[in-house]
């Protein structure tokens, strides 16, 4: 009698879905439904919002939850606490040095396609009213007040703020003091991590309905504000698009060869993930499933764990790219010349507002107006001219964000010797 093969050893493949049941198909269906629509019948369109921000809201409901969960079992689940130390102290070199390519890569980008030439606004006609909200906010960014806000007030409070940092703040703690305790803190972490599998699963409930989100915020989106009335500023929206791709490609492009895969490869692989945050334009949406994936494609649990919701603060690439790009925008729509100091404190100062932001409603726009707060020669009343067209531009920055946080996992992971190679290969080439 013969032994069986490796290969029959092997669990069969699962059978394809049907085109027309791929998750990617449906959105993009949905996405392209929503633009046909908001262009024939804009007032019909506009009344389309709710689906997108019930879909929004439904999965926001269940990101604190699924943050908590995940960094405490991946901090506890390494029980070694120089391990969480230092894969914890990688993630963040990789975060800050990326992140300052992004802001740097944008100022660059801004010089080569001078988006703002040509405009000559006087600045003396912009109206600041709809701005002063968001130029209060990003004062509190500035503040002493605001570090000490990242401490919530009770444990309860940071999910009922759905505060990201302050969250991540308790879930560090709760992780390394779960970890510290050893065997007799094994029960609590069987019940945590039982509940990040009821939360994931809850989630993959709301997915499969994203296609319906999707069309909503699309619909709206086009609707709200159209595609002829944005055509003075159709530049800035394309020119910060290609450098969004030209930034993917070449440099998370570059990281990810040096990690040993193709960026082209990996970007189909989270195709649907894309699909979903270019009809919502929000990468919290896919925080859950993104992290799945990086499971499957040979991540460790654990530093998924702790790497991606980290990198949701922390890895912000498109949202850099798009500061530097709107201040040159707005200088050069103004005819103001910033010196090269000047430029440089634009990018050290979103460096740091950029993780004052993250789980501010309308994170970009407050970002930008805490940093041209701190340049005073570009008055922070030029927002105006982006105010418009900032849905069309948080759209590009939220994939960029997606992506530069799915290849910091596996960079991470790579650079720890956990990565699974032959599966990571397997994955990609079946994507």
């Amino acid at each position: 009698m013969s032994l069986p093969t490796a290969a029959s050893t092997l669990p069969p493949p699962k059978p394809r879905k049907p085109f027309y049941r791929q998750l990617y198909i449906q959105v993009l269906v949905a996405v392209v439904i929503g633009v046909i629509l908001g262009y024939l019948s804009p007032a019909y369109a506009v009344k389309m919002k709710p689906f997108g921000d019930a879909f929004i809201a439904l999965i926001k409901m269940v990101i604190g939850p699924i943050i908590f969960c995940t960094v405490v079992t991946g901090i506890a689940g390494m029980r070694d606490m120089r391990k969480v130390g230092r894969v914890g102290g990688k993630a963040l070199l990789y975060f800050e040095m990326i992140s300052t390519v992004a802001l740097f890569f944008g100022l660059v980008a801004g010089h080569i396609f001078h988006p703002g030439s040509g405009f000559n606004v006087d600045p003396t006609t912009l109206k600041s009213g709809e701005i002063g909200n968001l130029v209060a906010q990003g004062h509190n960014i500035e503040s002493i007040e605001f570090l000490l806000g990242i401490i919530p007030n009770t444990f309860i409070s940071a999910f009922a703020k759905g505060d990201v940092l302050s969250i991540l703040l308790i879930s560090v703690l709760f992780g390394c003091a779960l970890a510290a305790t050893g065997d007799r803190g094994k029960p609590v972490y069987d019940v945590i991590e039982a509940g990040a599998q009821v939360f994931f699963k809850i989630v993959h409930y709301i997915t499969a309905v994203s296609s319906i989100g999707a069309f909503g915020a699309m619909a709206f989106t086009i609707g709200k504000y159209g595609v002829v009335s944005l055509v003075p500023l159709m530049e800035l929206i394309g020119s910060f698009y290609v450098v969004c791709i030209i930034f993917v490609v070449l440099v998370l492009g570059l990281v990810a060869r040096i990690a040993g895969f193709s960026i082209l490869r990996f970007c189909a692989y989270i195709r649907d993930e894309l699909l979903i945050v270019l009809g919502t334009s929000s990468s919290e949406v896919v925080l859950a499933p993104l992290m799945r994936k990086m499971e499957e494609l040979g991540c460790p649990k654990e530093t998924v764990g702790l790497v991606v919701p980290t990198g949701y603060s922390f890895n912000l690439d498109g949202t850099n790219i798009y500061l530097t790009m709107s201040i040159l925008f707005i200088a050069q729509a103004l005819n103001i010349d910033l010196t090269l100091e000047q430029q440089i404190t634009v990018a050290i100062v979103g460096m740091l507002t950029s993780k004052g932001a993250s789980g501010v409603a309308g994170a970009a726009l407050v970002m930008l107006a805490s940093t041209l707060s701190v340049v005073p020669v570009v008055p922070v009343a030029g927002m105006v001219l982006i105010l418009g067209i900032h849905r069309f531009l948080g759209t590009g920055l939220a994939m960029t964000n997606l992506v530069g946080n799915g290849v910091a996992a596996i960079v991470v992971c790579a650079w720890e010797k956990e990565l699974d190679r032959e599966k990571l290969k397997a994955v990609l080439a079946a994507a």
